[in-house]
Parts: structure tokens; sequence; C-alpha cells
């Protein structure tokens, strides 16, 4: 199964590990990510801390673990390689509503990674 149908068919918890320029490590929550047509993952991130991470290092991993019991699930390890603030995109990808979110004036970033290795979520 390629990641598109797996994040479109699967249920989960994602958590997005990202390292500033002196590697303090932050983990956050975040959603699946966008699998787009040419391959790379799309986030939708707010001007927090994983972001100002990925502004001053490109490097992260997202791990994955799927609903239900057990540990299954995936571990990819990923390069940015891009970001935009095009809120109608934005809002089109989002499954949520940022509008009623009362922070919604906070600036939003789609950020793009290049896959670089994926692993399941336990062993390998």
């Amino acid at each position: 199964m390629d990641l598109k149908e797996y994040f479109e068919n699967t249920r989960g918890l994602g958590v997005m590990a990202t390292a500033d320029t002196d590697g303090r490590v932050d983990a956050a929550v975040y959603a699946r990510p966008h699998v787009m047509e040419d391959g790379l993952l799309a986030f939708i991130m707010r001007d927090r801390t994983t972001h100002a991470n990925t502004q001053a290092n490109p490097h992260a991993t997202f791990l994955f673990k799927e609903e239900g019991s057990g540990y299954k699930g995936k571990r990819l390890y990923l390069t940015k390689v891009r970001e935009e603030e095009d809120a109608e995109l934005i809002k089109r990808l989002s499954r949520r509503n940022y509008s009623a979110d009362e922070n919604s004036k906070e600036a939003t970033f789609l950020v793009y990674f290049k896959v670089d290795k994926e692993r399941p979520l336990v062993g390998d």
C-alpha cells in the first residue's frame, strides 16, 4: 500500500519530532499528512515551535500509530523542501475548521517534506 492510500484509509495518532539548530528537540501531535501528487507529504502548521524548528533545521520524524491494539504504524524520516501560505489551499486540505478556532488570526503554513526513509513503528 502506498502512503497516499495508507493515510487516506488509516486512522491513528501522529507525532512530529523536530529539533532546532542547537539540538533542542520538540514533539507535537499532528494529524495524518496530506500526500501530494508529487509524493511529497504536506502538513498544516501554525507558527509555533515545530514550524520554527523546520525553519532552522529541515529534518523531522513523523511517528504514526494506527488505531487499535498493538503498535502498528510507521516511522517516516523527513526533509523539508518548501512551504507556502496559500490560505485557500490550506482551507481545502484542512480536516478541521480553523475559522472556528480562537487563534484563527495566527499564521498558518503548508509545509512540504520528502520522505527519506520509511520504517515500521516497532522493529525493522
